[in-house]
């Protein structure tokens, strides 16, 4: 093996319990690029209150979408990485290893690394499987790989994907996915483009998330020939009690069925793999709010998972980067 595929997703805890959401939440929320308030402060607050409510709270909505495979998150992952490594052998790259790997929980991105680079790699792509890149994802898996590079200086060449936000396979995939949902069930009076959200103070102090998720809307809206008045972008998962990017989802969702919109369509472009986030927050929580405000009907289209356009994205995507041989700083 000389060269390896690493895709990175976010995390999920080991089991839908609170001792497994309270190991999860306090690793991914000491992360200074999720939270980055002044550490003594914020220790605080993290083990003085929200460790000791939030993982129950966590943990019973972790158990409404738990499958018996597992978390979605990570058998999402594993199924991508399995058939995107079936597809490039069945095209010509058997030499390439595709691996997976969480930035939190397990398996860790340094484990999954040290075991490629004992395999022989002597290139890995780094992937992280966030569309559009932001500090709190894409910028802290790179920070994961990067303190293994530095304990590893003699290890493999590390190339780096920065994000996929408006490539156009990936824009490809996402309207045949809803094109094939519009042909099953018929089309909503309004599709609604939800991504997950994050402060606006991140976004005042240069991240560029907000504006790729506008673009990659733009984008499929185009993609789709929607007119403007049919199709609308939401953020959602705000967390703490800062403002974050707007408009908010749910709120969104309650003031439609209010106004009289009696059907949506919701898809969320920001997520490359249905988790909690998608599943338990927009497909139960934000369909209960809308049918609770006099919606008559509310149709969620998934993430594109393991969709065979997604797996062919992927392909595209790496491609240009698999005889890449410079070493990423």
């Amino acid at each position: 093996m000389s060269t390896a595929i690493l895709l990175i997703n976010l995390g999920t805890p080991a089991a839908p319990t609170p001792q497994a959401l309270r190991a999860y939440l306090q690793e991914f929320l000491w992360d200074r690029r999720v939270v980055d308030l002044p550490r003594l402060p914020w220790w605080l607050i993290l083990n003085g209150i929200i460790l000791n409510t939030r993982p129950k709270k966590s943990a019973a909505k972790y158990a409404k979408v738990w499958t018996a495979e597992g978390s979605p998150l990570k058998v999402h992952t594993e199924k991508q990485a399995k058939l995107l490594r079936g597809y490039l052998g069945e095209h010509g790259q058997r030499d390439v290893a595709v691996a997976w790997a969480m930035r939190y929980g397990a398996p860790s991105v340094a484990s999954v690394l040290d075991r490629l680079a004992g395999e022989g790699a002597e290139r890995i792509i780094v992937l992280p499987l966030y569309p559009q890149f932001s500090n709190s994802t894409t910028a802290s898996s790179f920070d994961a790989v990067d303190a293994w590079a530095k304990r590893n200086r003699r290890g493999p060449a590390i190339i780096k994907i920065g994000d996929y936000h408006d490539h156009p396979d990936y824009i490809r995939a996402l309207a045949a996915s809803i094109r094939r949902h519009w042909e099953r069930g018929g089309r909503a009076e309004r599709l609604l483009m939800s991504f997950h959200g994050i402060p606006q103070r991140a976004v005042d102090r240069g991240d560029p998330y907000a504006d790729q998720c506008r673009r990659t809307a733009a984008l499929l809206a185009a993609e789709l020939d929607l007119e403007p008045s049919t199709w609308l972008l939401t953020f959602q998962s705000r967390f703490g009690a800062a403002q974050w990017l707007q408009p908010y989802t749910q709120p969104t969702l309650e003031q439609l069925a209010g106004d009289g919109l009696r059907s949506v369509d919701v898809v969320c472009p920001g997520f490359a793999a249905d988790c909690l986030e998608t599943l338990e927050e927009i497909d139960l929580e934000c369909r209960d709010a809308f049918l609770a405000a006099a919606g008559k009907e509310f149709n969620y289209i998934p993430c594109l998972n393991e969709q065979d356009e997604w797996i062919r994205a992927m392909v595209a995507i790496l491609t240009p980067h698999l005889h890449e041989t410079q070493r990423s700083p």
